[in-house]
């Protein structure tokens, strides 16, 4: 590799974030070292990336002597794992685990000792790959960009009602952050019509659309108190408007500074076509509201 720069590594899950981190690294001019997590990264990395390497998430002993082999001393991780699958039974088991993933995840999928919360699980993983001497760091330590900053994104502003909603969602959505469960929550006539837990948030905006025949309600989903940025940042793309608009939501309100939006062009053509409105805040400000 010419490059002077030091190769990063790249854990990508599902989704386009993966390939906006890759090309955020290359041009920085990083080699990047990619592990595609089995049926979840896009097939445009093994291009993309400078060395690509189909991981899975049985064998982490496998991707941190990948690594390792390319001289990777940090990391990033990026993209979404379905979590779901892991309470499909032993089918999400597509290899066998290697020793390093057995030791470490054995309390908390086959003992019971452990809790599978989401930041319990990730932490996991970070622990497996600093024990190879590579260390985890936030992605978006490389494309601050990404982060939404604060205001109006949207050609329409918030109703009165709107905004009550929104202040009494997020309070209940730090709650659940708080507490591991989720990061969305949606609302309408300050009543929670559905919370985000492993489903994921576009199945948690489809439930409140159907519990919600006649839609008009606020999506509110931001960051957990104890956010750590180098992984499960909430993040907000054309799909996630695309789920607003299919539930007849009326509001996505998200935390500046904190939340991901790709491909923010799209977005804001995808809201303003429907009369989305989509509004960052930052937690502080609605904390003084809220007072």
């Amino acid at each position: 590799m010419s490059s002077k720069l030091e190769p990063i590594g790249l854990i990508a899950g599902w989704g386009i974030y993966p390939l906006r981190i890759a090309r955020a690294l290359k041009a920085h001019g990083h080699p990047v070292i990619c592990i595609g997590i089995k049926n979840h990264a896009d097939p445009v990395l093994r291009e993309l990336c400078d060395q690509f390497h189909e991981g899975s998430l049985t064998r982490f002993g496998d991707g941190t002597a990948f690594f390792n082999a390319h001289g990777v001393k940090r990391a990033v991780m990026a993209g979404k794992i379905h979590k779901a699958n892991f309470f499909d039974g032993f089918n999400w088991w597509t290899d066998l685990p290697d020793w390093k993933t057995t030791r470490l995840f054995f309390p908390h999928f086959f003992s019971g000792t452990k809790d599978r919360k989401d930041d319990t699980l990730l932490l996991v993983v970070v622990e497996a790959f600093r024990e190879d001497g590579i260390e985890l760091v936030p992605a978006t330590d490389y494309a601050p960009d990404l982060l939404v900053e604060p205001g109006l994104l949207t050609s329409t502003a918030l109703s009165e009602t709107e905004e009550r909603d929104v202040t009494f969602g997020w309070e209940l959505a730090k709650a659940m952050g708080k507490l591991d469960v989720g990061q969305t929550v949606c609302v309408k006539g300050q009543a929670v019509l559905a919370v985000e837990a492993v489903e994921g948030t576009d199945a948690c905006i489809q439930r409140a659309g159907t519990l919600s025949k006649q839609g008009a309600f606020c999506v509110v989903k931001v960051a957990k108190p104890q956010q750590d940025m180098r992984f499960d940042v909430p993040t907000i793309g054309p799909g996630t408007i695309q789920s607003l608009i299919d539930a007849k939501a009326r509001v996505l309100a998200v935390e500046a500074g904190k939340t991901i939006l790709l491909d923010p062009d799209e977005v804001i053509r995808l809201a303003d076509a429907h009369g989305l409105s989509i509004i960052a805040r930052e937690d502080r400000a609605l904390a003084v509201k809220a007072a």
